[in-house]
């Protein structure tokens, strides 16, 4: 009997090596301290206390974790801390969920009768796009496993799979409030560009639906407050139907925010990667991106104008699409896997952060052995009040508090364990504030000072 030799697919290759190098470079980042408690450890505090049975509120934030974004898929990843407690899971998932996007995309550019070489080469573009490699340094946010669900979405609805689609619909919108406009606007073009008018209206009822539903109902009931974001474009109104009425009324506001230079330097960022294929004849894929791409546009916010942040994550796929028809097409500026793989690479490394790995990533490496052995000495049940970065290294506890500006005047009372690094205090804080701090601290005769080497202060109460 003759045995064919087994010979792994190129992209399937490329997934692997691309999940491997994001798991590792995002959890080499939280074990030097980089990661911070917006978002990583709202997130993992929230999965850890679904996971043990109670309330998911996080004290970080000050309301329920669905009060955040209506993020109900914590839930189900709440299952894998159930099996063991640890925010390694998110990196795992988030590093899968980024890298798995070029299976879809690759299957996209077939079904679009691309040669396979040019298919793959489409893949590589997608892994290399810089915001891949960059979100995934930046935390957690449960909105990047959708990436490649809207991949999966677009060709279930091209397969005419309404199962499929459904089941991609469903998921994506578990994942993020804010992804009920893209999926509304996604329906406007399947029904348009794609003609799949069922589907298309599947997409755009149940994007209005559920974000009427989050924004109206879920998140005012689990925080108490309307949408967050709502502040972000306070210059239009103070809730969100007097801000969407004035995007009506007062054009002139609107034009004014949409015309800037930051403006223009953000479409850059997001379009340079991929300009080779992206011809105008060709956008009625952007219409799904237009909701998203319009808020960032619109915000003074600069968080939503780089391609660190996960703001720009719902524009990608479309871009993706995009590329994909100009090629499909027999146009492009560039058609030659290698040309296209060389711009790829090119725009990585211009544009993606490997180089913090080396420079803003060792900056506190000094006190980095100090850190580790006074977290070893962290009680595992008690409150903690300690720095933005350390955060994430002790989220499975009830209540978490950062020592930031603003917390000069925290009740201290409430902590078991008080976790200080002077020499670097962390995000929003300094070594003044950690001063005042100690300050305080140590004049209440409860705490004693358990661990202090390289300007890290560890305060406890004895048990």
């Amino acid at each position: 009997m003759n045995l064919k030799i087994f010979k792994p697919h190129p992209v399937g290759i490329m997934i692997i090596i691309s999940s491997l190098i994001l798991f590792i470079c995002s959890s080499l980042r939280h074990i030097l301290f980089k990661s911070t408690a917006y978002d990583l450890a709202i997130f993992d505090n929230g999965i850890y206390l679904i996971s043990q049975g109670q309330t998911p509120f996080v004290s970080l934030r000050g309301i329920h974790i669905l009060g955040d974004h209506a993020a109900f898929i914590l839930y189900l990843i709440a299952g894998l801390y159930k099996i063991y407690p640890s925010v390694y899971w998110l990196f795992g998932l988030q590093a899968i969920a980024l890298s798995l996007g070029a299976l879809p995309v690759w299957q996209l550019a077939i079904q679009a009768n691309l040669k396979p070489n040019l298919a793959t080469a489409i893949a590589s573009a997608y892994l290399l796009y810089p915001l891949i490699f960059n979100l995934n340094l930046f935390d957690f946010h449960p909105e990047v496993l959708t990436l490649s669900a809207f991949f999966w979405a677009v060709l279930a609805a091209r397969n005419n799979n309404i199962w499929g689609f459904s089941l991609a619909l469903i998921f994506i919108l578990s994942c993020r409030d804010a992804l009920s406009l893209t999926m509304a606007a996604m329906g406007v073009w399947l029904i348009i560009g794609e003609k799949k008018i069922k589907l298309g209206l599947i997409s755009l009822i149940v994007g209005i639906f559920w974000f009427i539903l989050a924004t109206k109902v879920i998140i005012p009931q689990f925080s108490g407050e309307q949408v967050a974001a709502v502040a972000r474009y306070g210059f239009l109104g103070e809730s969100l139907p007097e801000i969407i009425l004035n995007l009506f009324l007062k054009p002139g506001i609107v034009i004014s925010h949409l015309f800037t230079l930051n403006n223009l330097e953000y479409l850059l960022l997001l379009l340079s990667p991929l300009i080779w294929g992206l011809f105008p004849q060709y956008f009625s894929p952007l219409i799904g991106a237009f909701p998203i791409l319009f808020l960032n546009l619109l915000t003074e916010n600069k968080e939503q104008k780089d391609l660190l942040h996960q703001y720009s994550l719902p524009i990608l796929p479309f871009l993706i699409l995009v590329v994909i028809a100009t090629l499909a097409a027999g146009k492009g500026w560039l058609r030659r896997p290698k040309h296209i793989i060389l711009w790829s690479l090119v725009a990585f490394f211009a544009l993606g952060k490997v180089g913090y790995f080396t420079s803003r990533y060792l900056e506190s490496v000094d006190t980095w052995s100090a850190t580790r052995e006074a977290l070893t000495q962290v009680s595992k049940k008690g409150n903690v009040l300690t720095s933005a970065n350390i955060a994430p290294h002790v989220t499975h506890r009830t209540i978490v508090e950062l020592a930031i500006d603003g917390s000069e005047g925290i009740n201290l009372q409430q902590f078991n364990d008080i976790l200080l690094n002077k020499r670097h205090p962390g995000w929003n804080s300094s070594p003044e504030l950690v001063d005042t701090l100690i300050g305080r601290i140590q004049q209440i005769p409860d705490f004693q000072l358990t661990y202090d080497k390289e300007g890290v202060y560890l305060f406890q109460k004895p048990q």
